[in-house]
């Protein structure tokens, strides 16, 4: 029984269906239907559509992010007090305040993960539809949904400026020799790489806070900035020219997305917010305390009031008194008679 087949058989479904509807589409304003940019111009149709769909899990993963953050100092507490603790209980005790802590602050470390984990069955599914290509149109066949066997077979012949097929991998470019498909493929992978380096080193040079770069985290992000390059020039190697062009998109999409986040989005105390303060102050407007962009008239009365409240707040505060010593409160409980009073004789 093939398990994983059984488990992306809607998704791939879903995804011959938005490719047959974009191939519909600019098949009918007169693009060849057997034409390689087509086909790629319906994958990057498919991208549009599954990243528009994700848009409200971005919002979420951005809030979880910053809400990370706020409580990076207080996560930073309990691994300061549980450490050098090996023993069980210990262990056990710290992950219970950290788990505590998620669950105050409704945020969790896999919720800045979600659309990253929900695109990539999205994404197996796309390699399954385009690996499937060969073998279905050599068998005369269509595939799971609406890419019926016409469609297939309109897929296969598709090439990409008329030399590199859809479904073919740089591992067949090289067994074939040819040059022109193995420039592609290198090119594109070269170019995906790029967009998902400059993608992270944007988010970590302008979007962190001084307080994110002093912790783990932050060396774990610098390292995994140079090490991930590497995973895709592996798997650029062993996918379809299709799902690399799906891929690349995706990443310019994310590119894209991330630069208008960090712009008007960025977060407190980054470099990129006070680039936006700036950007802001020459326009002759400010943030206020909500974080909505207001005249700079508005934001500098509402710091006077702010100002004036915490000065009336301090001044009804009961003043602290001077600690006392023994000794001296004795005193003060004595009788004077120093003031010109004398000793009562009758006490005596």
């Amino acid at each position: 029984m093939d398990l994983i087949g059984i488990i992306l058989w809607p998704l791939k479904w879903v995804v011959e269906l938005v490719l047959v509807a974009w191939h519909a589409l600019f098949t009918a304003v007169g693009l060849p239907p057997a034409d390689g940019i087509t086909w790629v111009l319906s994958i990057v149709g498919l991208v549009i559509v599954v990243r528009a769909a994700l848009i409200p899990l971005f919002v979420r993963q951005i809030k979880s992010q910053r809400k990370m953050m706020e409580i990076a100092p207080e996560l930073r507490k309990v691994q300061e007090k549980y450490r050098g603790k090996r023993d069980q209980l210990s262990r056990e005790a710290m992950s219970r305040e950290t788990m505590a802590l998620y669950k105050k602050h409704g945020t969790t470390p896999v919720s800045s993960c979600l659309p990253l984990l929900v695109q990539m069955p999205i994404f197996f599914a796309l390699f399954s539809v385009l690996n499937d290509v060969t073998r279905h149109a050599d068998a005369g066949i269509g595939g799971v949904g609406l890419l019926n066997a016409e469609l297939t077979q309109q897929f296969y012949d598709a090439k990409l400026f008329g030399v590199a097929s859809l479904h073919e991998t740089l591992i067949n470019a090289f067994e074939s020799s040819n040059v022109t498909a193995i420039v592609i493929l290198l090119t594109l992978v070269v170019l995906m790489i790029a967009s998902q380096f400059f993608t992270q080193l944007q988010i970590i040079s302008k979007n962190l806070s001084p307080e994110a770069k002093t912790g783990q985290a932050y060396q774990m992000q610098k390292i995994m900035l140079y090490v991930l390059p590497f995973a895709f020039v592996f798997s650029g190697v062993f996918f379809p020219l299709g799902v690399v062009i799906y891929w690349f998109v995706s990443n310019l999409w994310t590119m894209g997305q991330q630069f208008l986040v960090i712009r008007e989005m960025p977060t407190p105390g980054s470099d990129a917010a006070k680039a936006r303060e700036e950007r802001l102050a020459r326009k002759g407007k400010a943030i206020d305390s909500s974080g909505k962009v207001v005249p700079i008239e508005k934001f500098q009365a509402e710091q006077q009031r702010l100002l004036e409240e915490a000065e009336r707040a301090k001044a009804s505060q009961p003043k602290r008194q001077q600690p006392m010593s023994k000794q001296r409160a004795k005193k003060q409980q004595r009788p004077s008679t120093q003031a010109g009073q004398k000793p009562d004789p009758a006490a005596s």
